[in-house]
Parts: C-alpha cells; sequence; structure tokens
C-alpha cells in the first residue's frame, strides 16, 4: 500500500493513476488530517509526501513520521515543486529516503519507488521464521534446514517444496498447486513432481517418513502445530 499525500487534484489522480497499473495499491490524500487518520488504521509500505501542504508542510508531517514508534521505518519519497538544492538537502537530512522534482515523468516515479522499496526490503529487520515437525527443523530466515540436529542440503525446488508444504499446516497440498507453486508451471504428464519428492524423503532421512502422499491429490507433511 502506497499514501499519496498531495493536495493537487490532478497530481494526485495522474500518480495515482499510474501506480495502481503498475499494480500498486494506492490511496491519496489532499491534506495531513486524512493522512494522520489513515496511518491509525494502516501503516504504507511507503509514502510519496508533498512538501507544500494546507495547513501543515510535508516536512514537518515527515518529522512525525520519523519521531512515531510506528512510523520511524516507513519509506518516504518526497514531492516538490521546489528545485532548491536546501529544500533537498533539508529533506534528506530529516530521513526522507529519496527527493523527486515536478514536473517528474510517471516512469521516473516508478523507478524511485520500485529502488526505494528494493533498498527497504533489504535493510528492514524482520523476525526469524521457523518451522518445525518432528525431529525436522528449519530457519526460514536463513533457509537453514536440521534433521536431529545436523544440517541438510537441499536444492532450491527441493527446499520450495519443504517450505509450501510447512506453509500448508498438516493440509493436503494438491499436485497441481505444487507444481506451480515450486516449477511456475504444470508439468501434468511429467514425474518430476514425484521425482523430487523422493530426492527429499531420501535427503531427510528418518524426517522423510512425515511427507505422506494422498493418492490421487498430492502431499501432506505430517507433524506440523496446527495438523
Amino acid at each position: 500500500m502506497i499514501y499519496l499525500v498531495e493536495d493537487d487534484d490532478n497530481i494526485r489522480k495522474l500518480v495515482g493513476y499510474a501506480l495502481t497499473r503498475e499494480g500498486f495499491d494506492v490511496r491519496g490524500f489532499s491534506e495531513p488530517l486524512g493522512f494522520y487518520s489513515a496511518l491509525v488504521k494502516k501503516i504504507p509500505d511507503l509514502v510519496l509526501l508533498d512538501i507544500m501542504l494546507p495547513g501543515e508542510d510535508g516536512l514537518s508531517i515527515l518529522k512525525k513520521l520519523r519521531r512515531g514508534s510506528d512510523t520511524q521505518n516507513i519509506p518516504v519519497i518526497m514531492l516538490t515543486a521546489k528545485g532548491s538544492e536546501f529544500d533537498k538537502v533539508t529533506g534528506l537530512d530529516m530521513g526522507a529516503d529519496d527527493y523527486i522534482a515536478k514536473p517528474f515523468g510517471m516512469t521516473e516515479l516508478i523507478s524511485r519507488i520500485n529502488a526505494v522499496l528494493r533498498r527497504f526490503r533489504r535493510t528492514a529487520p524482520t523476525d526469524e521464521i521457523i518451522y518445525t515437525s518432528g525431529g525436522l527443523y528449519v530457519n526460514h530466515s536463513k533457509h537453514i534446514v536440521k534433521v536431529d540436529g545436523a544440517a541438510v542440503n537441499l536444492s532450491l525446488k527441493e527446499y520450495s517444496l519443504l517450505i509450501t508444504l510447512f506453509e500448508a499446516d498438516g493440509k493436503v497440498v494438491e499436485r497441481d498447486t505444487l507444481l506451480l507453486k515450486v516449477w511456475g508451471e504444470f508439468y501434468t504428464e511429467s514425474r518430476t513432481l514425484d521425482v523430487h519428492i523422493r530426492k527429499l524423503r531420501a535427503k531427510l532421512g528418518s524426517a522423510g517418513t512425515l511427507i505422506k502422499t494422498v493418492k490421487g491429490i498430492g502431499y501432506r507433511l505430517c507433524g506440523t502445530e496446527n495438523e
């Protein structure tokens, strides 16, 4: 979700339309009060923030965002008609992640947004995702797989299969679903899936028996917490 704080109706509608076409969810705000109300309900992935706004300028809003415990890490790109070096430096020094001066092209704006989001995802702290089942342990954040404490080396496809089964929480995952998620396409006449499951079971050793075949449907992972 991207929040766009811009008082110019034409710019707000144009940017909103362009970003929506690129697959982004966008909410536009013509003044700060509506933006603040939305923040209470949902924290966005990124904020596009105009400097010249009615009632309160964008730099003041940026300062509040960087002071808030829930909002201090939101990526912010400043939008402004001003072109002075002072405004640019001030915005970046106050914690803006990027700065783009009006008038700007939509291609450039989208490129800047994608760059900031990529940078943020690389540096943002994340909680570790841990899966366990019997003697099987997977640290998804670090791509570590262990069985009874011993490390197991899996291929990318084998690892993706295992994670998909874990994410199903003990439910059966249909063959077509596994093929689509792991390979990105259907192999209707191929035994590719069965071969990889067989190799995965072998590599997991004693934990390989946790992967059960549901004849004619697919596979499931037994022993998960919510089975």
